[in-house]
């Protein structure tokens, strides 16, 4: 037992809350996600400082009324957007304006009102090609609004007295004024770097040089613990052989159910993390049209691949991994600012680009050398949209009308939560069945009908 071992066994549960509750709510508050949350991590404030930093090389910092998880990055992750009010995850234009507003609550008081905040916004992003904001213009006002309400739904702006719900209708209307929390904005944005260092996002990724073979293990089996908490599936074939060295051995998931309480479930393609605490922000299968018409394509999928009288799915190499991962840093990297002066450190970096990989615990030239050997089904997109038609068809009181009338939005939003699953791998044409379809071969599917009346 290398874990929690001070924490008794009648708290044991509590403490395994504690770590789900960080786990899934980095930025923690009076408020958010709700009152109790704060006080059930300062309880056991200790433990989770030791732990998280051995487990996984996180570190939790407390500061007045605000815990902060920062967490060590191995990759860029593009599935987790923040989201709004209404379930819509944020697009570039609120992420502007969400970063422009904690720069505004920096340099601040104690207090701030909408408008106040609104015109400080404003001066900045009309300084911003292609941006601005403009409070009389109605998509550059709900933008605003959704980046306020999500700081106001964590805590960081607290609403004193008025209300921003006239504002939102019309800025001349009515007006809020918001007390700040100081702790919480401090705590929200903490890079790992100075950003004025920097010259590319993958500045951001640790990048540790170990000098020791027993510091190079640890970093390993740290790495395959995060990887196993942050992603819905981890294969074999995707990490460094290091790490997979560790995913396959007997202590991760002993570790991680002393942590954690959840199971560690193994396949001979990969690991996966069981979630039966209901921890995780997104589940599948889930609830809606959306995750019914997932499940319904994943069965459709695999008994495609699996079908011994049908037509053998053609095989096709697995893109690889590397060269998405360059683009990515590439559309990152183009949001940097023209003109604005890079300080850089005077010490050599660790390596960057494939190589880096290794260290990070994401595919680097070995894996990707393996990756461009492997083939999986292909699932074109003909099949996708005949299978999506069928699901229409056949479980059609089950789904709204919207749907009917665009059918190839559903397979759409059905084929992103699958990818968003590790189920399948979009390619040009089609999608390749990942190892974790095949369970969802011979399921029998039940949908819950709509009531119309």
């Amino acid at each position: 037992m290398r874990f929690a071992t001070g924490v008794s066994d009648l708290e044991l549960a509590d403490y395994q809350r504690a770590v789900r509750l960080l786990l899934r709510h980095p930025l923690i508050t009076a408020t958010w996600p709700d009152e109790k949350a704060l006080p059930r991590v300062r309880r056991f404030a200790t433990e989770l400082r030791r732990d998280l930093s051995e487990a996984f090389g996180y570190r939790l910092e407390l500061h007045g009324g605000t815990a902060r998880l920062v967490r060590t990055a191995d990759r860029l992750e593009t599935d987790r957007p923040a989201i709004t009010r209404t379930g819509r995850p944020f697009d570039r234009q609120r992420y502007a304006y969400l970063s422009l507003c904690l720069a505004t609550l920096g340099r601040a008081g104690i207090q701030v009102t909408l408008t106040e905040l609104a015109e400080s916004v404003s001066a900045d992003a009309n300084r911003i090609t292609g941006l601005g904001l403009d409070p009389d213009v109605g998509a550059d006002r709900r933008a605003f609004v959704d980046a306020v309400a999500w700081l106001e739904e964590r805590g960081v702006l607290r609403l004193a007295d008025g209300s921003s719900t006239a504002w939102a209708s019309d800025p001349g209307a009515g007006e809020a004024l918001y007390d700040i929390g100081r702790d919480a904005v401090l705590a929200l944005f903490l890079p790992p770097r100075v950003l004025q260092h920097i010259d590319s996002v993958t500045a951001l990724l640790d990048r540790t040089v170990h000098s020791s073979g027993n510091a190079e293990r640890r970093a390993a089996a740290q790495a395959a613990r995060r990887a196993v908490l942050e992603r819905p599936v981890v294969y074999y074939d995707d990490v460094p052989g290091e790490v997979g060295n560790h995913l396959r051995g007997q202590a991760l998931p002993a570790d991680l159910h002393r942590l954690t309480g959840l199971r560690l479930e193994r396949r001979a393609e990969g690991v996966l993390l069981v979630d039966t605490a209901g921890w995780s922000a997104e589940r599948f299968p889930g609830a809606g049209s959306v995750a019914q018409a997932a499940v319904l394509l994943a069965v459709a999928i695999a008994e495609r691949v699996s079908d011994p009288d049908g037509r053998k799915a053609r095989r096709m190499p697995v893109p690889d991994p590397a060269e998405a991962r360059v683009k990515l840093i590439g559309q990152v990297d183009a949001g940097l600012p023209a003109g604005v002066p890079i300080f850089t450190d005077p010490e050599p970096e660790a390596e960057t680009g494939a190589d880096a990989g290794n260290e990070n615990g994401t595919p680097g030239d070995r894996t990707a050398e393996k990756d461009g050997e492997r083939t999986l089904p292909l699932i074109t997109d003909s099949f996708l949209r005949e299978a999506t038609a069928e699901v229409l068809r056949r479980y059609g009181s089950a789904f709204g009308a919207a749907w009917h009338t665009d059918p190839d939005r559903l397979r759409a939003e059905a084929v992103a939560l699958l990818t968003r699953f590790g189920a399948v791998r979009p390619v040009p044409g089609g999608v390749l069945a990942l190892p974790l379809i095949g369970r969802y071969r011979s399921t029998v599917a039940q949908v819950k009908q709509r009531t119309l009346f």
